[in-house]
């Protein structure tokens, strides 16, 4: 029986609001994982990087679920990418609070690659099973970044590669991440489990467009959806440069932008996109809207026609789930986790290359068309019933019963 978890999120707080900096679908993830396993009796603590003196060194989130903070390096924020030479001190930091504070924990479950080199440590230090979650795989963001885009550290792809080797699970959200993992990596198929994230049914569900237009001060006209993270991974420039596309059609169309700048290039990024809009005659077309709590976010789902999600690369695309869940249809690329995420001809519709042409001639079809809109409604309510966090749980703790301690613990570092 599952007792007591570790969760390793060195680069990212869960605490952090989604869609700027490097938040995002993993924090949400994490923290509505802890808070489905704390609600069932398990003791969970989320271990994170310190980026402020002032952190206290733990805080309570929910009753046995808290965010401890460890220091690794400058107590400041930093971006993933400078966080490598800090990973062992995060690490031996996470087994020490485990031993100061008797910890028995029966697991440890990382994420993103940064975290799983120093779940391989914990491991090791505490003689506990290992379980992963890489979120994004480097190898997969390679083949599928921009032009503009610097590749992947080949420290990332090595230390993923060493990862797969230690984990005794790796956790793939998708069955076509399950095929990135074994194509590109040559992970074998039986160390692999598949588990997709879920979504807050509660939170996101279906109600009235005009109420929720009227909360948000929106007035008329078809309405298009971006949100996450402002960088050029996520293809917020064919999201404009569909709305340019469509407003030949539907000259009231607008697009909101909910997001933040995200990594080293989400500044210059923004700025990119706001001369993009300005271009294309878009600059009062396009609104910019920072990151918003769940609550406000779910009036924008509700309020809106159709979400664009033109990423080049998305392990699963939670913000699809959410949308549906929500009864909006879904306009997404299909690459990735995405193809799981949205049905295809039911929710809405996926596109296989990034012309704006064809991006406006599917949303077209949903604005135009009240029928076709309120059947990918009700099918985007249908589909996304399939994703919840209490089924994510499940299959979870069940992964995690078959991974118990290791017999190969090195002892607690003091």
């Amino acid at each position: 029986m599952i007792r007591r978890v570790a969760y390793l999120s060195m680069h990212t707080t869960p605490l952090a609001q989604p869609g700027i900096g490097d938040a995002g679908g993993m924090n949400v993830y994490i923290d509505r994982l802890a808070r489905t396993m704390a609600a069932r009796g398990i003791e969970v603590e989320v271990f994170t990087r310190r980026t402020d003196p002032a952190q206290p060194e733990d805080v309570v989130v929910a009753e046995r679920y808290k965010v401890v903070h460890i220091t690794a390096g400058p107590e400041e924020p930093l971006p993933a990418g400078a966080l490598a030479d800090g990973v062992q001190e995060f690490a031996l930091g996470v087994a020490k609070w485990a031993g100061a504070n008797r910890a028995d924990y029966d697991v440890v479950h990382s994420h993103y690659w940064l975290s799983g080199w120093a779940g391989v440590i914990v491991k090791q230090q505490l003689g506990i099973g290992l379980a992963h979650s890489f979120h994004t795989l480097g190898r997969i963001k390679d083949a599928n970044r921009a032009r503009s885009q610097a590749p992947e550290s080949l420290l990332r792809i090595a230390t993923e590669q060493e990862v797969i080797e230690f984990a005794d699970c790796v956790i793939a959200s998708t069955p076509f991440e399950f095929e990135d993992l074994v194509g590109h990596y040559g992970t074998k198929p039986e160390s692999i489990c598949i588990s997709p994230p879920g979504v807050d049914h509660k939170m996101f569900r279906p109600g009235s467009r005009a109420e929720s237009r009227d909360k948000l001060g929106i007035e008329f006209g078809p309405l298009l959806l971006f949100v996450g993270r402002i960088q050029p991974l996520k293809g917020v420039d064919v999201a404009i440069e569909t709305l340019a596309e469509v407003r030949r059609e539907h000259p009231l169309a607008r697009l909101v932008i909910v997001g933040g700048p995200s990594g080293s290039d989400g500044e210059a990024e923004i700025a990119h996109l706001r001369q993009l809009a300005m271009q294309r005659g878009l600059e009062n077309a396009v609104v910019f809207r920072p990151p918003e709590t769940h609550e406000v976010l779910a009036d924008f789902y509700r309020a809106c026609d159709v979400l664009l999600v033109p990423s080049r690369s998305e392990s699963f695309g939670l913000v699809a789930v959410e949308a549906q869940a929500s009864g909006l249809p879904v306009v997404a690329a299909d690459v990735g986790g995405l193809a799981y995420a949205v049905s295809d001809g039911q929710s809405g519709f996926l596109i296989d290359d990034f012309d704006p042409r064809r991006w406006a001639t599917a949303v077209n079809s949903i604005v135009g068309d009240s029928g076709l809109a309120d059947r990918f409604s009700e099918g985007a309510v249908r589909h996304s019933e399939r994703f919840s966090w209490e089924a994510t749980a499940d299959r979870l703790l069940e992964l995690y019963s078959g991974i118990g301690p290791t017999s190969s613990g090195l002892g607690v570092t003091s």
